[in-house]
C-alpha cells in the first residue's frame, strides 16, 4: 500500500503512556463484566466489531446506555518517529478526504471521528474499552478505539499480514462511524429488546457487512484519488475478511459453527461486502438492509 508522505490526520489520540487509562472491567448500568462474560464476547464476534461493549452489556443483561466513565486529561499526538502510528494516522486521513467527498456529494457534511490509540484499557463514552475486544467504534463519543497491538494478533494468531490488511481495520471502523452519521446505528439499536436475540444478531450482521462494503468504497475511492494499491494489496484485505468471518473464528475456537450465533457474518459474506463497495464506490450498493441475499 503506497502510504507514505500523504497527509496525516490531527485527529488521532494518543493514550499509550498513560498505564492502562482507568483499568478495571466494563460496567453497564452499575454491574462490573466478569472475564467470563468477555470470553465469550471475544468466542461470539471481538474482531471489527461496531461495539464490542455493547455485546457484552446484552450478555449481562443489561439493556440501558453504558454507565459513563471518566473523562480523559488532554490528548497529544503520536511521536513523529512512530511509524505504525504515523500509518494509521495517514488511513485515517484518507479515510476523511474521501468520506468528506462522498459526503459532500450528496448534499451533506461529514463529521470526522477521532482515533484513540492506546493500551490495555481505556475509558470511553461506552465503557471501559479492553485490547483484548479488538478495534471498536464507540457511537457515544463517536472515537475508534485501538491497541496496536492488534496488528500482530491479525498478523500471527488469525493470519492476516499486511499493511492493507490493517488499513482495512481502520477503514471498517470508520465505515461504522459513517453508519452513525447516517442514522443507521440508532436504528438497529432501537431494536434491541424488541426483536429476539437472534433477529437482533441478524441486525448485527448486516450491520458489520455494511460496514465492509464502506470500507470498500473508501479504498475504491482512494484508489481512484492517489492510486494507493499495490500489487497483492486487495487480496491481503480479502484474505483478512476471510479470516474474521463468524463462521472461520467458531472453526478456530474449536466449536461448532452455529449461524444463529453469528453477530459480523460468514467469511464469504465479509469478502462479498467489502468486494461490492470497492467495484461500485457506491453507498446506496451498500444496503444490506434491503437484500434478502446477503
Amino acid at each position: 500500500m503506497k502510504w507514505e508522505g500523504n497527509r496525516e490526520s490531527d485527529n488521532v489520540e494518543d493514550r499509550r503512556d498513560e498505564g492502562g487509562g482507568g483499568g478495571g472491567m466494563p460496567v453497564f448500568g452499575g454491574r462490573s463484566i466478569g472475564i467470563g462474560t468477555i470470553v465469550i464476547a471475544l468466542i461470539g464476534g471481538w474482531v471489527l466489531g461496531v461495539n464490542p461493549l455493547t455485546l457484552l452489556g446484552l450478555l449481562s443483561g443489561g439493556g440501558g446506555q453504558p454507565a459513563q466513565v471518566q473523562t480523559q486529561g488532554p490528548a497529544h499526538r503520536p511521536p513523529a518517529d512512530d511509524n505504525m502510528a504515523r500509518f494509521v494516522s495517514t488511513v485515517l486521513a484518507d479515510t476523511e478526504d474521501v468520506w468528506q467527498g462522498v459526503f459532500r456529494q450528496g448534499g451533506g457534511s461529514y463529521q470526522e471521528p477521532r482515533l484513540v490509540l492506546f493500551r490495555g484499557a481505556t475509558p470511553t463514552a461506552c465503557g471501559t474499552g479492553q485490547a483484548a475486544m479488538g478495534p471498536f467504534y464507540c457511537p457515544a463519543d463517536q472515537k475508534v478505539y485501538i491497541d496496536l497491538g492488534f496488528y500482530e494478533t491479525l498478523k500471527s494468531r488469525l493470519g492476516a499480514p499486511g499493511d492493507f490488511a490493517q488499513a482495512y481495520v481502520i477503514a471498517h471502523e470508520v465505515g461504522h462511524h459513517v453508519q452513525n452519521q447516517l442514522g443507521i446505528t440508532r436504528k438497529v439499536d432501537q431494536m434491541r429488546g424488541r426483536v429476539s436475540q437472534a433477529e437482533y444478531n441478524q441486525l448485527s450482521v448486516r450491520l458489520e457487512l455494511q460496514a465492509d462494503c464502506f470500507a470498500g468504497v473508501w479504498a475504491h475511492h482512494a484508489q481512484n484519488a492517489r492510486q494507493i494499491l499495490e500489487q497483492g494489496d486487495v487480496e491481503e484485505a480479502m484474505n483478512a475478511a476471510a479470516k474474521i468471518g463468524d463462521d472461520a473464528l467458531q472453526r478456530a475456537n474449536g466449536g461448532a459453527v452455529v449461524p444463529e450465533s453469528f453477530t459480523h457474518g460468514t467469511s464469504a459474506q465479509r469478502q462479498r461486502w467489502f468486494h461490492n463497495g470497492l467495484e461500485n464506490g457506491s453507498v446506496k450498493a451498500c444496503d444490506t438492509f434491503g437484500t434478502r441475499s446477503l
